[in-house]
């Protein structure tokens, strides 16, 4: 069993300063693999000191050598891919061939994003005669989740670099092998001391501490919203920069008349993909009433023959969700919309045959939902989705719009039809016969799903202050 015992400070790994320890669990064999001893304040405290130590040299150097620095990252983390695979994988549950083909690349994609950016970056310009400066904003807390663990360190890690910060990160404590590794890759690619430090806890104990620190100028976090909420309220005594990608419930809303078998597999595949366990999901399917039969029937022959399967074993099967608390959340909110009068079509309770441990779930197909029930409204973060009808095009618009959520939304049919129909759409991303955004897109949402934007020059610019220098110029 691994033994996380140290945090990466000044360049440095150190022995924590807290006591208390967490159980990293294996969520195919429910099986503790490694023990993380969680830190605390004065952990904070000694990141903080070394990373504001560490700032104005890093702030000072150019873009070229940051340039080099990236490209150094890269070279170190394709160089320990099959270290990082294997570290999601067992600690989130991600099946093997998953965590090779998709989470470990969003990670390095992150990097090459924003070093494409960086060359192009317009860091000084001029306004009317006077100058204006995008200049580092200074120490970043970083707190990021379990379900692409990679995909959202890397998002900030290297937009923090290539804007010229030093910062402080706090994995999820259910995931945090792939993050100790992170930090070997930039000790290796040469980071300076200082410029990234790597403190592991949970969220009252690092969380907590690293939004509200005075020395900390801004907080990038990405969670649930409830944990968000907190986070912005210790951040506002210290009126720090707040950046967030929260919550999600989005919409996959099948245009009239769409070829159900030509473009709803790939949008499904977002429920599907990770075991659910994306912000981003379209699980909710809006059918209009007379195209209901068929899109179910496609909808229930992608979700019978998705295979489950162990982490451990190569294929491209979906395996467990996280914990038993996110199994517990799924199962709770699959039994209250039967009970609210949603019709079962595929999957339900339990695991699915022929798993006796681990926490699967059942890929599940949830007909006549309406927008009272809980399903409707709540993240599941697993694969279940839900199919509600609508009558016209400005009610499904009004459907896909009914959340206190914004984060992104799919559009199944016609491009030429769904374009308008996308300009309608309150979210920060819209999807078109598909699932996910490309390349270095800005990331984020709008309402409860969060603020601010990753990714690419976006995500640059958000870790950035702004300076106008005018007068005698």
């Amino acid at each position: 069993m691994r033994r996380y015992s140290r945090h990466f400070i000044g360049g440095a790994w150190r022995e924590s300063n807290g006591r208390d320890t967490y159980s990293v669990i294996n969520p195919a064999s429910e099986v503790p693999v490694a023990v993380l001893t969680l830190g605390n304040g004065a952990d904070v405290d000694a990141a903080v000191d070394a990373a504001r130590g560490a700032f104005p040299a890093y702030a000072a150097t150019t873009v070229a050598e940051r340039i080099l620095l990236l490209k150094r990252i890269m070279a170190e983390y394709q160089a320990r891919a099959s270290d990082l695979a294997a570290a999601v994988s067992e600690e989130m549950g991600a099946p093997i061939s998953f965590a090779q083909a998709a989470q470990v690349p969003a990670g390095l994609g992150q990097f090459a994003g924003t070093l494409d950016a960086l060359r192009a970056f317009v860091f000084e310009e001029t306004v009317a005669g006077a100058l204006v400066l995008h200049e580092p904003i200074g120490v970043v807390g970083m707190i990021t989740p379990w379900n692409w663990p990679l995909n959202q360190i890397c998002a900030k890690v290297a937009a923090a670099l290539a804007a010229g910060n030093t910062m402080i990160l706090k994995p999820s404590e259910e995931a945090p092998g792939c993050a100790v590794v992170l930090a070997e890759i930039l000790e290796g690619a040469g980071v300076p001391v200082g410029v990234f430090n790597l403190v592991n806890g949970d969220g009252a104990g690092v969380g907590a501490a690293i939004a509200a620190h005075p020395g900390i100028d801004m907080v990038s976090f990405t969670g649930s919203t409830r944990a968000g909420i907190l986070v912005a309220r210790s951040a506002a005594v210290t009126v720090k920069r707040v950046h967030q990608e929260l919550g999600g419930k989005g919409a996959n809303l099948v245009l009239p008349g769409a070829d159900m078998t030509r473009v709803l597999p790939a949008t499904l595949q977002g429920v599907l993909a990770n075991s659910g366990q994306s912000c981003i999901a379209p699980t909710r399917l809006l059918v209009q009433e007379g195209d209901s039969q068929a899109a179910i029937a496609v909808a229930a022959q992608i979700f019978s023959a998705t295979p489950v399967g162990a982490s451990d074993e190569a294929g491209m099967h979906i395996g467990p969700v996280v914990n038993a608390n996110q199994y517990d959340k799924i199962q709770e909110l699959i039994r209250s919309a039967l009970a609210d009068g949603a019709r079962l079509v595929v999957g339900g309770l339990g695991r699915p045959d022929g798993f006796d441990r681990g926490y699967y779930v059942q890929p599940t197909l949830l007909a006549d939902v309406t927008p009272a029930m809980r399903i409707f409204r709540e993240e599941v973060f697993g694969p279940v989705a839900t199919v509600t009808t609508y009558g016209d095009l400005d009610e499904a618009i009004m459907l896909a719009n009914d959340t206190v959520f914004g984060l992104s939304s799919a559009i199944s049919g016609d491009p030429k039809a769904a374009m308008p129909v996308a300009r309608r759409i309150r979210a920060g991303m819209v999807t078109i016969n598909s699932w996910a955004t490309v390349g270095p897109t800005p990331f984020g949402g709008f309402g409860q799903s969060g603020n601010g934007r990753e990714g690419g020059r976006f995500g640059i610019a958000d870790f950035t202050e702004i300076k106008v220098v005018a007068g005698d110029v």
